[in-house]
C-alpha cells in the first residue's frame, strides 16, 4: 500500500535529512525524486517536508552536527516515546536527545544503539510519518549495517518488539513485526561505516543513477542486480548517502 494514514509500532515511518544549504539539497531531491520542498515556518527552526503528489513523504533541516558529513536518519514509530526511550538506556544504548514535543506533529527522541547507530523514535501525533511510500519517489527500505549484528539484534528485539527471521551468528537478516519484513540487518563490511541506510524506490535505477552524476551526487555503488531487485548505492553533492532500487514485495518496509 503506497499511501498511509497510520504505522504499527515498530514500522520505520519517516526519514529526514540535516544539511548545511537546504536550497542546494532540496533542489537535487526535487530534479531526482520530483519532490516539492516547503519549508515549515519559523517555528519550526529552518524544518521543511518534502512532498510528492501532495503528501509528506521526508523531511529537511540544518545540519546539526556540522563536522561529520551530512546524512539521512530514519524514524521509528513507537507507542511512547518515554518508554522507548527508557528500554534503550536499559539495553546498552544511548539516548543522544531526551524526548521532546514536536509542537502538535508528535513527539520524538534520538538514540544510538550499543553499535553507535544513530535512530529516532517518533510518537506521531498530527504527523505520523510519511504519508506515501513503496513507489517511486518515496523511501521503500532500510537497512541496518552493524559491527556486531547480534547485538544489534538482541538490542532492537527488546527495545522495538522486533522479530528476526535469521539465527544467531547469520551475518544478514531481516526484522519482522507480526511476520511481516520491515526492514533489512547485515554485518558492517570492511570500510563500511556501520549506520542505517535509507533506500528510495525509482523507475528506472540506471537512469536516476545517472541523474544522480549528473545533477553533481555521485555513484558510489553502480546499478546491480541483488536479492530484492536492481539496486544502487549513491550520494547527493553534499556527500549524504543513500539507496535507490526498483521497488518489489520483499523491498519495502513500510506497506
Amino acid at each position: 500500500m503506497s499511501e498511509r494514514t497510520s504505522y504499527a509500532p515498530g514500522t520505520p515511518s519517516w526519514v529526514d535529512i540535516g544539511v548545511a544549504d537546504i536550497p542546494a539539497a532540496a533542489a537535487f531531491y526535487g530534479a531526482l525524486f520530483g519532490w516539492e520542498w516547503t519549508d515549515a515556518g519559523p517555528d519550526a527552526g529552518g524544518y521543511g517536508m518534502f512532498s510528492l503528489r501532495g503528501l509528506s513523504v521526508a523531511g529537511i533541516g540544518p545540519q546539526m552536527m556540522p563536522d561529520a558529513p551530512p546524512f539521512w536518519t530514519v524514524y521509528m514509530t513507537v507507542a511512547d516515546v518515554d518508554a522507548t526511550a527508557e528500554a534503550v538506556a536499559a539495553n546498552g544504548g544511548t539516548v543522544v536527545v531526551p524526548p521532546m514535543d514536536v509542537m502538535d506533529a508528535g513527539r520524538m527522541a534520538v538514540f544510538t544503539d550499543p553499535n553507535g547507530v544513530y535512530f529516532s523514535g517518533w510518537q506521531p501525533n498530527e504527523h505520523i510519518g510519511s504519508r506515501l511510500v513503496n513507489e517511486p519517489g518515496t523511501f521503500t527500505w532500510n537497512e541496518l549495517a552493524a559491527s556486531d549484528i547480534d547485538v544489534a539484534r538482541e538490542f532492537y528485539t527488546k527495545v522495538l518488539g522486533w522479530g528476526c527471521l535469521e539465527p544467531a551468528g547469520d551475518p544478514a537478516g531481516t526484522f519482522t513485526i507480526a511476520d511481516q519484513a520491515v526492514c533489512g540487518s547485515h554485518t558492517a563490511g570492511e570500510g563500511e561505516f556501520p549506520a542505517w541506510s535509507v533506500w528510495f524506490a525509482v523507475a528506472d535505477c540506471d537512469a536516476s543513477a545517472a541523474q544522480v552524476a549528473e545533477l553533481g551526487g555521485s555513484v558510489l555503488m553502480p546499478p546491480n542486480d541483488m536479492d530484492f531487485g536492481r539496486g544502487a548505492v549513491v550520494a547527493d553533492p553534499a556527500g549524504a548517502v543513500f539507496g535507490i532500487c526498483v521497488v518489489n514485495d520483499s523491498a519495502e518496509s513500510s506497506g
